[in-house]
C-alpha cells in the first residue's frame, strides 16, 4: 500500500542518520558556518518598509509625484532649535548649512526650507514658541533605499552647538528602525537563550538534552538568515523577518525535538531496546513533526498572496524556518541520540535534586489511569456542556474589545522616545500648529481640458473640509483654510497632470484625519477629472483595503489546507472542522487583548506609545502564525488519540477513553512545548520597536491559550459531545483515506494490545 511506502521513507531515513551518525553531525557543522558566512551579512540589506500596496491609489499617487513633478512623497524633516529663535543668525546660518547639503544630493528631489520658503508658507513651517524652523527634503528611491539614502545625508549635517540643535526625523525613521531591530534582535536573543534553556533543562530533565533542541534551533536560524539573503535578490524583504525567524526557529526547534524525544522516552519506558525506541519514535512523533511542520508552513506560505512586502517577508521567513527546524529534528535529532546514547539523560538535574534529598533517583512509574492529565480529561467529560459554554463565553468575552478596533500606520512612535525621528515627531505633534506628516497630497493624473477656473474652484473648495489650514500650490500660491480668503489658482500644472497639497491642523491617524480625508473625497475633482490622495491617513486606508480584498482568499486557502492535512491524519471530516473552530475561538482572546493593551492603553501598553490604533498588518500576521502554530498541536494530540481509537472497540466510551489516554500521553509535552514556545516569544516584547512587542505579546498569549484552555479543556469536550461521530466521514472519503491517508507509525505505533476501554466517567 501506499502508506507503507510513506512510512518506509521516515524509516529509512532513521536507518542512514543511525548508521552514520557522526557524518550527519560533520554535515550539520558544515551547514551552520556556511549558512552563517553568507546569511548574517543580509541585516544590511533589509527594509524597515513595506506596509503599503505597490498598487494602492496613495502609490500611484507617489510615483506621479515623482515621474511628472520630482517630487517625493517621503520627506526628511530636520528642526533647527535655537535658544534665540530662529531668527537668530546663527540658526539661519545652521539651516543653510543643512540645505546646502541637501540641494547638492542625487537622492533628494526637493527641498522646503522654513529660512527660504515664501513668506505665505513661512507660518506652517515655524513652531508655535518661535524657537524652531522645519527644513523638509524629498528622497528618491523605495522603501528599501530610504534608510541608507537618509543616514548618509544625516552624517554630514552640522554637530549641534552654539545654541543651535538640529534633529532629523521623517525618512529617517526607516534608518532608526533598522538600527533599533538590530539590537533588538540581539536582545532577544540574550534574553530568550538562556531563559529557554534553564526551562529545557527542566522540561527534558537534563543538561545534554537540553542542548540538543538549541542546535536544532541554530541550524534553523542561521539556515533562514541565508535563504532570506537569497530572496534579497529578486525581491524587498522585511527587518523585522529576522526578528520572526528568531524566535520561530527557537520555538519550533524545541517543538519537534520534544516531541521526538519524549516518544522515545515513552518507548524506552515500555521496555522497548534503545534502536527500536528510536524507529518507533521517527515513524511516529516524526510523522507528526512532517504534518505539523508542513500545516504551519502552508498557512505561512499564504501571506505571500498579500502585496505589501512586509507580510511577504514573513512568508519567505516562515516557511524557509519551519522547513529547516523540521528537518533539523528529522536528521540531527536521531543522530545525536545515537551517539550520545544513554548519555542523553547526563548530568540530570532532577536525579540530582533527589540524591540531595535522599529520595529514589528513579521515580515509580504512575500507571496512565492515574496520572493527572487522564484524571483532569475524565473530570472535562462528565462536565463536557458546561466546560464548552462558559470556556466559549470567556473566550469570546476576552476578544469582545476587538470589535472597537482601529486601523492605523506605522509612524515615528513605533520607536523609543530617545530615538532622533521620536524627537522630531514630538516636536511636530506638540508645538506646531501644522504638522508636515498630516498634509495631504492632491494629484489630478489628468488635467488635458481642465482651465484655470476650474482649478481655483477646486483649490477653494478644498479648503472649506474641516481641519484644513492651507491649501497650496507648488508655485508657492496659497488657497487659506476656513475663513477662507480669496482663492489663488494654482499653477504648478504640467501638460498631462496636476498636484496641491492640502496641509491640516489635525493629528495623523486620528478620526478628525479620517473625517477629514473623507471630505476631501467628496470633493468634485476640477472639471469633472478623477484625483488621488498620498499622505498618512490615505496609506492607512490603502492597507486596510488591500488586506481586506485578499483576506477571503487567505482563509479559504488556510481552511482548504487544514482540512485537506488533518482528514490525511485523522480519516474524519468531523474533526478537522472542529479544529477549525477551535483554533479561530482561541484566537479571538489574542486579537482582544492587542486591542485593550496596545490601542486602549490599559497596563500602560506594555512601555509602548498608544497611539489608538493599530498597525492593520499585525492581526493577519499573527493569525496566520498562531493559527498554523495551533494546528501543530492539534495534528500532535489527534494523532495518539487516534492511536488508541484504532485500537479499540469503537464505542462511545471508548471515543471518551481514546481521548483521555491521548491526552495523557501528549498534555505534559504540549504544555511544556507551549511554555517553552511562549518564553521565545515573549522575548520578542523585549524589542524598542513598539510594533515587535505586540508581535510578541500575542503570539504567546495564543500559545498558552491554546495549549492550557483549548487542547486541555475544550477538545475533550467538544469530543465527548460528539461521541463517535468525531471520527465521520462519508464513504467515498473513507475509501479515498484507506488509499492515501496517514496511518500514524503504522502497527509499530498503535499500543500494544487492545486497550481497556474505561466507562463514562
Amino acid at each position: 500500500m501506499r502508506n507503507s511506502s510513506r512510512e518506509g521513507i521516515l524509516a529509512r531515513i532513521t536507518r542512514v542518520v543511525v548508521d552514520a551518525p557522526k557524518r550527519i553531525i560533520v554535515a550539520a557543522a558544515f551547514f551552520v558556518v556556511a549558512g552563517a558566512l553568507y546569511g548574517l551579512p543580509v541585516t544590511g540589506m533589509l527594509s524597515a518598509g513595506g506596509f503599503t500596496d505597490p498598487a494602492s491609489p496613495s502609490r500611484q499617487a507617489a510615483e506621479i509625484l515623482v515621474d511628472e513633478f520630482d517630487r517625493s512623497p517621503v520627506q526628511l524633516l530636520v528642526t533647527v532649535t535655537a535658544d534665540g529663535g530662529v531668527g537668530d543668525p546663527r540658526a539661519a546660518q545652521v539651516a543653510a548649512a543643512v540645505q546646502s547639503v541637501l540641494e547638492n544630493s542625487p537622492d533628494v528631489t526637493d527641498v522646503t526650507s522654513r529660512w527660504t520658503a515664501p513668506k505665505a508658507a513661512v507660518p506652517t513651517l515655524t513652531s508655535d514658541d518661535g524657537r524652531t524652523g522645519i527644513i523638509m527634503a524629498g528622497l528618491r528611491g523605495s522603501d528599501a533605499e530610504y534608510a541608507d539614502h537618509a543616514r548618509a545625508l544625516v552624517d554630514q549635517f552640522p554637530p549641534d552647538g552654539d545654541g543651535v540643535e538640529v534633529r532629523v526625523g521623517g525618512a529617517l525613521t526607516y534608518a532608526e528602525v533598522d538600527e533599533q531591530s538590530e539590537r533588538d534582535l540581539i536582545t532577544m536573543e540574550l534574553i530568550a537563550i538562556p531563559l529557554s534553556f534553564v526551562a529545557l533543562v527542566w522540561v527534558f530533565g537534563g543538561v545534554l538534552a537540553a542542548v540538543l533542541p538549541l542546535l536544532i534551533g541554530v541550524v534553523a536560524i542561521l539556515g533562514s538568515l541565508a535563504v532570506l539573503r537569497a530572496v534579497t535578490v529578486f525581491a524587498d524583504v522585511s527587518i523585522f523577518a529576522l526578528n520572526l525567524t528568531a524566535a520561530l526557529g527557537l520555538a519550533l526547534a524545541v517543538d519537534y525535538t520534544l516531541l521526538i524525544v519524549s516518544r522515545y522516552r515513552d518507548e524506552i519506558a515500555e521496555g522497548v531496546e534503545p534502536q527500536p525506541a528510536l524507529m518507533t519514535a521517527m515513524t511516529t512523533a516524526g510523522r507528526t513533526v512532517v504534518f505539523s511542520a508542513l500545516t504551519v508552513a502552508l498557512s505561512m506560505s499564504t501571506m505571500v498572496l498579500f502585496p505589501s512586502f512586509f507580510l511577504r517577508s514573513f512568508a519567505y521567513a516562515g516557511v524557509a524556518v519551519v522547513t529547516l527546524a523540521a528537518v533539523a529534528a528529522i536528521v540531527i535529532t536521531p543522530a545525536a541520540m545515537t551517539i550520545l546514547g544513554p548519555r542523553l539523560d547526563d548530568f540530570n538535574l532532577a536525579k540530582l535534586y533527589r540524591r540531595i534529598l535522599h529520595r529514589p533517583v528513579v521515580r515509580p512509574k504512575t500507571p496512565l489511569e492515574k496520572s493527572f492529565w487522564y484524571r483532569v480529561t475524565h473530570y472535562v467529560t462528565r462536565h463536557a456542556v458546561v466546560v464548552s459554554v462558559t470556556l466559549t463565553a470567556v473566550l469570546v468575552l476576552l476578544g469582545a474589545p476587538f470589535l472597537g478596533v482601529k486601523w492605523g500606520f506605522p509612524d515615528d512612535r513605533v520607536l523609543p522616545e530617545s530615538a532622533s525621528s521620536r524627537e522630531v515627531g514630538d516636536l511636530l505633534r506638540n508645538d506646531f500648529g501644522v504638522n508636515p506628516t498630516s498634509t495631504v497630497t492632491v494629484v489630478v493624473p489628468d488635467v488635458s481640458g481642465v482651465t484655470s477656473e476650474n482649478m481655483t474652484e477646486y483649490a477653494s473648495a478644498l479648503s472649506q473640509a474641516p481641519g484644513v489650514a492651507v491649501v497650496s500650490a507648488p508655485t508657492g500660491a496659497f488657497v487659506e483654510g476656513r475663513p477662507a480668503g480669496e482663492p489663488v489658482a494654482p499653477t504648478g500644472i504640467t501638460q498631462r497632470s496636476a498636484f496641491l497639497t492640502v496641509q491640516s491642523t489635525v493629528a495623523p491617524s486620528s478620526a478628525a484625519s479620517d473625517e477629514q480625508l473623507t471630505a476631501l473625497e467628496a470633493v468634485p475633482g476640477p472639471g469633472g477629472r478623477s484625483v488621488l490622495f498620498a499622505g498618512v491617513e490615505q496609506n492607512t486606508r490603502d492597507s486596510v483595503e488591500s488586506i481586506m480584498s485578499r483576506l477571503p482568499l487567505v482563509l479559504a486557502v488556510i481552511g482548504v489546507v487544514t482540512l485537506v492535512l488533518l482528514f490525511l491524519v485523522t480519516g474524519s471530516l468531523v474533526l478537522p472542522i472542529k479544529a477549525i473552530v477551535l483554533n479561530v475561538l482561541s484566537l479571538t482572546a489574542t486579537f482582544g487583548a492587542l486591542v485593550w493593551v496596545f490601542q486602549q492603553g490599559n497596563l500602560g501598553g506594555l512601555g509602548t506609545t498608544v497611539t489608538g490604533t493599530l498597525v492593520a498588518n499585525l492581526p493577519v500576521l499573527m493569525f496566520c502564525i498562531a493559527f498554523g502554530l495551533s494546528m501543530d498541536y492539534e495534528v500532535f494530540v489527534l494523532s495518539r488519540i487516534r492511536e488508541y481509537w484504532l485500537a479499540s472497540d469503537r464505542t462511545q466510551s471508548a471515543n471518551i477513553d481514546s481521548v483521555a489516554r491521548g491526552l495523557a500521553r501528549t498534555g505534559r509535552v504540549v504544555t511544556a512545548a507551549a511554555v517553552l514556545m511562549a518564553v521565545s516569544f515573549a522575548a520578542l516584547m523585549t524589542a524598542e520597536v513598539s510594533f515587535m512587542k505586540m508581535v510578541g505579546l500575542g503570539l504567546a498569549i495564543a500559545v498558552l491559550v491554546d495549549a492550557a484552555v483549548v487542547r486541555t479543556l475544550l477538545l475533550p469536550a467538544l469530543m465527548k459531545l460528539l461521541g463517535r461521530a468525531n471520527w465521520w466521514a462519508p464513504q467515498p472519503l473513507v475509501r479515498l483515506h484507506e488509499r492515501i491517508g496517514v496511518n500514524e507509525g503504522g502497527d509499530a505505533a498503535r499500543p500494544r494490545g487492545r486497550v481497556e476501554v474505561g466507562g463514562e466517567s
